[in-house]
């Protein structure tokens, strides 16, 4: 019994040590979270479709409701449709693969404008919705369509799948996974590893910031994309994200709450 019990006594550091304050499933609380407010930027006008906030640009595509071809997105193709003059539906695609299902509506006096959209994962997860609400900083060009021009976003809600992550620490790293398919395993040692169950051809790293906060860096086809630094509170009910996307300029603060 004393030599179990000593054996009990001696595994127990090593499995304090491999607990993390990152462990568990994490849900996004929207309404504490804040919201880059750079402006988004897109026009269709003339029969074109052009997106200035996009990162990269899309510029001078045909809004015929045709598949397009782009490029530098995490989408091979883009279908613009005009539905009528409030309102444009989206469709992208990548290797034929439907990526997403988008409808823009401006409001009947063109100062708010809804974003619904459908996702479909990479992996094959079941899709989920987003609605996006935006206030309109500046109008687009004279008879262009009235979801031309440039908006704030003011609220975002997502089905749960696309708000929850499930996170795993061991002693030299950390696992992510969320309910829409995207998983990574990294160590903390700087080194690039795979991002699975995206479209783009990704990569994570990490570096420890502290015992209760780290540094995530991702890139997309070996550029920068975001740098996200991720602080779990010393209660560990709360997680707090400040990711500054690098491509798009903009810098937003998610909270997580535990689960």
């Amino acid at each position: 019994m004393k030599k179990l019990l000593c054996v009990v006594l001696w595994f127990l550091p090593l499995m304090l040590f491999a607990q993390s304050t990152f462990d568990g499933t994490w849900k996004t609380n929207m309404a504490e979270s804040k919201l880059s407010q750079k402006p988004y930027v897109f026009s269709v006008n003339n029969g074109m479709y052009d997106c200035e906030s996009c990162a990269p640009k899309i510029n001078s595509v045909k809004a015929d409701g045709k598949d397009q071809s782009v490029t530098g997105q995490t989408y091979d193709t883009i279908a613009v449709q005009v539905v009528d003059a409030n309102s444009i539906h989206i469709t992208t695609k990548k290797a034929g693969k439907t990526v997403s299902e988008q409808t823009r509506t401006a409001s009947p006096d063109g100062k708010m404008m809804t974003l619904a959209i459908t996702n479909y994962p990479a992996d094959g997860s079941q899709p989920y919705k987003v609605e996006v609400k935006f206030t309109r900083a500046s109008k687009g060009p004279a008879g262009s369509n009235a979801t031309s021009g440039s908006w704030h976003i003011q609220n975002l809600n997502e089905d749960a799948a696309g708000l929850t992550s499930t996170w795993k620490g061991s002693g030299d790293g950390l696992s992510m996974s969320t309910g829409t398919g995207t998983r990574w395993e990294a160590k903390f040692d700087g080194k690039e590893y795979p991002v699975k169950g995206t479209y783009a051809n990704e990569t994570v790293s990490l570096k420890k910031l502290g015992d209760r906060s780290i540094e995530v860096t991702y890139k997309r086809d070996s550029k920068l994309y975001s740098i996200e630094k991720i602080t779990v509170s010393p209660d560990g009910k709360k997680m707090t994200s400040v990711v500054d996307n690098k491509q798009t300029g903009r810098v937003s603060t998610y909270i997580d709450e535990k689960q």
